[in-house]
């Protein structure tokens, strides 16, 4: 009897440490980004390391707050989200732990990424100006702030302001102007609506192309969808802010999971993704940018023409955040 429970204890130890390996093996991902933007991704780099992952999508809220609700017992290892506003949002929260990476640094410029190593950039969207070509002549186009005088009264085009995108423009804008001059903008971009705020980018597209109004602000992805559908409507991109600033940049990005099982191994998956193996595809898969910068971008966004971006460290997003919501609320922008 003894010598059939030693021999079971015995059975047990050298079964467990296979156990704990086959189970750090996967890696677990929230991300807020749709399951076609990240499957073929995760599919490669499953064939090509034999590392299995696991991903849960849903909205970045929802996700968050399950992460807090979580908390300790949490199976994320990684959370992939869009906005730099939201993920300095998760940093904040405590969601997130510092990674120090020589690939990522070197992978990813200093402006795209958290200072303090909570979250990477790993595609970057522009959002910028887009007119129709039948009742816009692009020389009358220069910057966001030009949108707010008087010869745009009735013509501007805008999504709601209750999207993250919008609060991180009118961020970024507070970074650059200062609060006195960016609500100025603002109260004329209110001045300027044809009609009240479109619900999303595409909205906003579809209304400027049929002559509700002539000119809006979008991410270059829904212009670049709608004219893939679309490809005989009066819109053109427009790259503003050339002489003073540059455009606004953002990001889709990640950060390992504070209580990250696998930490190792998400941090291997994140400095992969943004690596030139991942970065053309992550990137073309939704038509953004790459994040790293020796990787070209695919052909269709390439035809838009080349731009400054803004150097801003998209960081500032978030902790602008609160200002400026409070700022557009102040100027009735809904």
């Amino acid at each position: 009897m003894l010598s059939q429970i030693i021999a079971l204890i015995l059975l047990v130890l050298v079964s467990f440490p296979v156990y704990v390996s086959a189970v750090s093996e996967e890696i677990v991902v929230y991300s807020a980004r749709k399951e076609h933007l990240i499957k073929p991704l995760f599919d490669k780099y499953t064939k090509k390391t034999g590392v299995k992952i696991k991903y849960i999508t849903g909205n970045e809220g929802v996700l968050l707050e399950r992460l807090k609700a979580e908390d300790k017992n949490t199976p994320a290892d990684m959370l992939i989200t869009v906005d730099a506003g939201n993920l300095w949002h998760a940093a904040q929260e405590g969601v997130l732990q510092p990674v120090k990476s020589d690939v990522l640094e070197a992978s990813i410029p200093e402006n795209l990424r958290d200072p303090d190593g909570n979250w990477f950039g790993l595609s970057v969207r522009a959002r910028t100006i887009v007119y129709n070509t039948e009742k816009v002549d692009p020389a009358l186009l220069s910057s966001y702030k030009g949108l707010s005088g008087d010869q745009w009264k009735g013509k501007l085009v805008l999504r709601t302001s209750r999207k993250v995108y919008n609060q991180s423009l009118v961020a970024s804008l507070i970074a650059e102007h200062g609060e006195e001059q960016t609500a100025r903008i603002v109260q004329g971009w209110v001045n300027n609506l044809a009609a009240a705020p479109f619900s999303n980018d595409t909205k906003a597209l579809e209304a400027v192309a049929a002559g509700i109004g002539q000119a809006t602000i979008v991410n270059t992805y829904y212009f670049g969808r709608l004219m893939k559908k679309k490809p005989d409507l009066p819109l053109a991109i427009f790259w503003p802010n050339q002489k003073e600033g540059g455009v606004h940049m953002n990001v889709s990005g990640a950060g390992i999971t504070k209580h990250a099982d696998n930490r190792d191994g998400a941090v291997k998956l994140l400095e992969w993704l943004a690596g030139e193996e991942a970065q053309s595809q992550f990137a073309a898969l939704n038509m953004e940018y790459p994040v790293n910068q020796v990787i070209p971008p695919a052909p269709i966004v390439a035809a838009w023409g080349t731009f400054e971006g803004s150097p801003l460290n998209v960081a500032l997003y978030g902790k602008l955040q609160t200002d400026a919501i409070k700022l557009m609320d102040r100027a009735g922008y809904k």
